[in-house]
């Protein structure tokens, strides 16, 4: 395969190939191997290099192509590196093989986000190479534990590196994927202009300990988990409409039937509760959510547990904190929240940069010259990415990129953490024409 379709996709195929597994502990990841790979891959005149290794093997890497002008604003474009783990047994192929199948690239981190990751890199040394001089300095970031909170990558480099890796705008992980909603208008693309906050926590269920051949009303440590888990899952807490969400509806050029259900917190929630695959992620951008994820329980087969430790992934609206987080959990628990005792927790608000920007108005010109008639519409991420440690530096960081529509909504959607990801050429090939477009837009 020849061109910049080639080129990104020979690059992803050996970031999926390097196995940069982060499985939440300090000693995984190992991102160094990438760093590697795409250190030799940038090397050349016109730009400059600098590694970083908080923990060993834990290395992120900035490139810098220096501007004309140091009042010039700054752009940074900033990819991960890590992966999560996957379950070989449920893949169709080696979820490291980086394969190429029928124009499609399989394997971890495909679309979360090492596609990202490849392309920026393609766009960003063939703009060195061009001898493209930016007024304001282009950045390439490619960082490593974003998918554990980012301690050791993103947030590491803000916090201990701050003139070498912050920019006054940023642009990282992930939308570009058409919203399937019917407007009147075109195309729609998501631009991730906001994040939710998170509060991870780990819920510590007591009982009583006892002799296991009598479980006749014990007072069992996992069974009250089971009903604490039941309880989380089935909870709904108050639809939430927040300006970001608004924003993205009045965007849509909707029907006025369509944009009136998605304005109503009533028919929202009927909305949530019938589609199984739209309302899935109106759900989760309206309200705040709990996912009981992890659970430890028990010391023997015949000892009736005494203790049991749930952790559970919230997700928090704008302007919530961790109390509003406690609270919505013990209306949840009701009678159970006096059993139940949080033990660790880790709190970070929702972050979100302005609409209207030179930013923006340069990602929709590029999005508009790529695929005519199409327009960027505001949106929040449910997830939680980098750029919120740069949104609370001071940058306005959005989240993009551009996808073909060979791979659907609902398959999209469901290959982030999850069996089978894959990306189309098509789409590595439209997200490197994008990131050069803009950079010589938003710099030249």
């Amino acid at each position: 395969m020849r061109g910049v379709a080639g080129e990104v996709t020979d690059l992803l195929r050996h970031l999926i190939r390097n196995r940069c597994v982060n499985d939440g502990t300090p000693a995984s990841g190992e991102e160094r191997r990438s760093a590697d790979l795409l250190e030799a891959y940038l090397e050349g005149p016109g730009l400059a290099l600098q590694r970083y290794e908080p923990l060993p093997g834990r290395v992120s890497l900035v490139a810098r192509i220096e501007g004309s002008d140091p009042t010039a604003p700054s752009l940074a474009l900033m990819g991960h590196t890590d992966v999560v783990p996957a379950s070989y047994e449920r893949w169709r192929h080696d979820p490291f093989g980086g394969e190429l199948i029928d124009g499609e690239v399989w394997g971890r981190g495909a679309v979360d986000m090492l596609n990202t990751t490849a392309s920026m890199a393609v766009a960003f040394r063939r703009l060195a190479r061009s001898g493209f001089r930016p007024r304001g300095a282009l950045l390439y970031l490619a960082v490593a534990d974003e998918e554990a909170l980012g301690t050791h990558g993103a947030r590491w480099l803000v916090e201990n590196e701050p003139d070498a890796a912050l920019a006054d705008n940023v642009v990282t992980e992930f939308g570009g994927f058409r919203v399937p909603l019917p407007s009147a208008s075109g195309p729609k693309y998501p631009i991730m202009v906001a994040e939710k906050g998170t509060y991870w926590c780990t819920l510590r269920v007591r009982g009583t300990p006892g002799h296991a051949s009598m479980p006749l009303r014990a007072d069992n440590a996992i069974v009250k988990a089971a009903e604490v888990v039941r309880r989380l899952a089935s909870y709904w807490p108050e639809t939430t409409l927040h300006d970001t969400w608004r924003r993205f509806v009045a965007s849509m050029d909707l029907p006025a039937g369509v944009a009136g259900v998605l304005l109503d917190p009533a028919q929202v929630r009927a909305l949530c509760e019938a589609d199984e695959g739209l309302g899935r992620m109106v759900h989760a951008c309206t309200h705040t959510t709990f996912a009981p994820t992890v659970l430890h329980g028990g010391v023997k087969t015949n000892v009736i547990p005494d203790t049991a430790d749930l952790q559970v992934d919230v997700r928090t609206l704008p302007g919530q904190t961790g109390s509003d987080a406690r609270a919505m959990m013990a209306e949840a628990l009701g009678d159970l929240w006096n059993s139940v005792e949080i033990v660790s927790d880790a709190e970070s608000a929702a972050t979100a940069s302005p609409v209207g920007t030179p930013l923006w108005d340069a990602l929709q010109r590029a999005t508009r010259a790529l695929v005519p008639g199409a327009t960027g519409v505001p949106f929040m991420i449910v997830g939680a990415t980098d750029a919120r440690f740069f949104r609370r530096a001071g940058s306005t960081a959005y989240g993009f990129g551009l996808l073909s529509e060979r791979i659907s909504f609902a398959e999209f959607r469901a290959m982030f953490h999850g069996d089978d990801e894959r990306v189309d050429v098509e789409s590595l090939r439209l997200s490197e024409e994008l990131w050069e477009a803009v950079a010589r837009d938003f710099l030249g």
